[in-house]
């Protein structure tokens, strides 16, 4: 008899797993509460301009590719990329630096920003090269018992984990240039950190886009949830929308199914969870069902950053990169605000996304789509977002004015969203606004991390920026394909033997 799942939230990593287990010959319906599929990966509509929600940057493309692989789908049949080739702008105080993944480009051109450094690069590409190689096995992998530390892929990657070291302090090493450290460790941000607290294993996040590239896809990011749900629908799989999950339907510990918002229940051999880590476990379950995980428990975890973000059409087309990141005259004290403080700079570093420079399908001729987001605290600060949100929007706006050549842009917007961390908790569904999930701590990483196969409760799983191996798109993906695995095996199903072990470190 065909086994029945059910995936709780269409983000990118519920439709992973969703098509890999449709692929895989299983019943699976996706139920999720918004009108529209993507959760964090969506994308915004307003007067003709399309935005990315979240994620707009889309590296090591062969993840996504063997996960349609896996359900007998090419990805190109869905999406069509186009790499980035200038990956993005780096503006610094007095100077800006183009990052390419031309290594020999890139060299030359560090060494004229900051003569002496151009080895460096080159010392750091290499060693981290055969770092990746190492840690591949383990974001591949399950990883919650203890006794995984013993395997012996996992010791011989240890030494490589310089989990004794920041992020900032493994970049050190090889470069002397602030601003090219920087230009090494910005990354951490994917993850909601700071670079001089992030853990050093995380340097493999600026090699993966050295590396691998940066890509955008025709319509946005946003295609890739989209692209999979299609597929998904081809194996006869059903999304859900507008049907959000009351709670679990449990029998003790053993998750049963799920009772929908309207009062329906429905029940399945297995619960896949794709919503927000902390918001799943405050609101899909009864309050004192869980003990690790229970409320008051969490509050006292670990949680990223938030986001401000501004999404602007403006009647003026850019002819500037599609990646822009400003940095503030101190970085360091302005990390330290958001993340150790929890409060509001007037420093500000600001990324901005220019998309319509290289999809002309996401504003109309002649005008532009952009995005900009600012690193914020989440909502933990107690900040009065309300009160707020005005002030520090026109301070963006300002920063940009003065600091970069996206002049004016008061004077050109046509349609206009602004979404602070408040909209992120209350209208996304974010614990705390927190964009970035928990945290990526040494106490919150690998076997310390919400497990795939949920610790507390029985036939319940988790994908997403929550559970192993953490946050960022290529990481939500792995962890489906973990997660999915994991559950084809209970059922009976031959253990995977991953294309990638070797290609995640080493091609595209």
């Amino acid at each position: 008899m065909t086994k029945k799942i059910i995936v709780i939230g269409a983000g990118p990593g519920g439709m992973a797993a969703a098509l890999q287990l449709a692929g895989k010959g299983y019943d699976v319906d996706v139920y999720e509460k918004q009108k529209y599929i993507g959760g964090r990966n969506s994308s915004l509509e307003m007067d003709g301009f399309t935005f990315d929600l979240g994620p707009t940057f889309l590296s090591m493309v062969h993840l996504a590719e063997e996960i349609f692989e896996a359900a007998g789908k090419n990805l190109y049949d869905y999406l069509e990329l186009k790499e980035i080739d200038d990956m993005y702008e780096l503006i610094f105080e007095d100077e800006s630096l183009h990052m390419t993944r031309n290594r020999d480009e890139m060299k030359r051109r560090i060494e004229e920003f900051a003569p002496g450094d151009g080895e460096g690069y080159l010392s750091f590409m290499k060693d981290t090269e055969k770092k990746m190689d190492r840690l591949t096995p383990i974001l591949q992998s399950r990883m919650d018992r203890f006794r995984h530390y013993l395997s012996w892929r996992v010791l011989k990657a240890i030494p490589k984990l310089t989990l004794t070291k920041s992020l900032y302090d493994v970049l050190s090493s090889y470069f002397k240039d602030e601003r090219v450290k920087l230009a090494f460790t910005f990354q951490s941000k994917y993850l909601g950190m700071s670079p001089w607290e992030c853990p050093g294993a995380f340097s493999i996040l600026s090699y993966m886009e050295h590396a691998h590239g940066v890509f955008h896809p025709i319509g946005g990011v946003n295609q890739l949830p989209k692209a999979m749900a299609k597929a998904f629908g081809e194996l006869g799989g059903k999304v859900h929308l507008g049907m959000g999950v009351d709670k679990l339907l449990m029998e003790g510990r053993q998750v049963k199914g799920v009772k929908l918002e309207s009062g329906e229940e429905v029940y399945a051999d297995e619960v896949v969870i794709n919503g927000d880590f902390g918001h799943a476990v405050t609101n899909l379950v009864e309050d004192g069902a869980l003990k690790k995980y229970g409320r008051q428990k969490l509050e006292k975890k670990k949680f990223s950053c938030s986001t401000f973000m501004i999404y602007l059409g403006v009647d003026k087309k850019y002819d500037l990169p599609h990646h822009t990141i400003l940095f503030s005259k101190d970085y360091k004290q302005y990390v330290e605000k958001i993340t150790k403080d929890f409060s509001l700079p007037d420093d500000l570093s600001i990324y901005i996304q220019n998309a319509s420079v290289t999809d002309p399908t996401l504003a109309p001729e002649g005008q532009s789509a952009l995005y900009i987001l600012a690193p914020v605290p989440s909502n933990k600060s107690g900040i009065d977002w309300d009160k707020e949100k005005g002030a520090f929007r026109d301070l963006m706006l300002k920063t940009l004015h003065e600091r970069t050549e996206f002049k004016d842009l008061d004077k050109h917007i046509l349609t206009e969203r602004v979404l602070t961390p408040k909209e992120w908790e209350k209208e996304i569904f974010v614990y705390k606004g927190a964009t970035f999930n928990l945290a990526h701590n040494l106490t919150q990483m690998m076997v310390l991390r919400p497990h795939n196969e949920f610790e507390e409760l029985e036939h319940a799983w988790l994908v997403g920026g929550g559970t192993h191996p953490g946050s960022g798109l290529p990481t939500i993906l792995e962890s489906a394909r973990i997660t999915t695995n994991m559950i084809h095996e209970r059922h009976g199903g031959k253990p995977a033997d991953f294309k990638s072990d070797k290609r995640l470190g080493n091609a595209l």
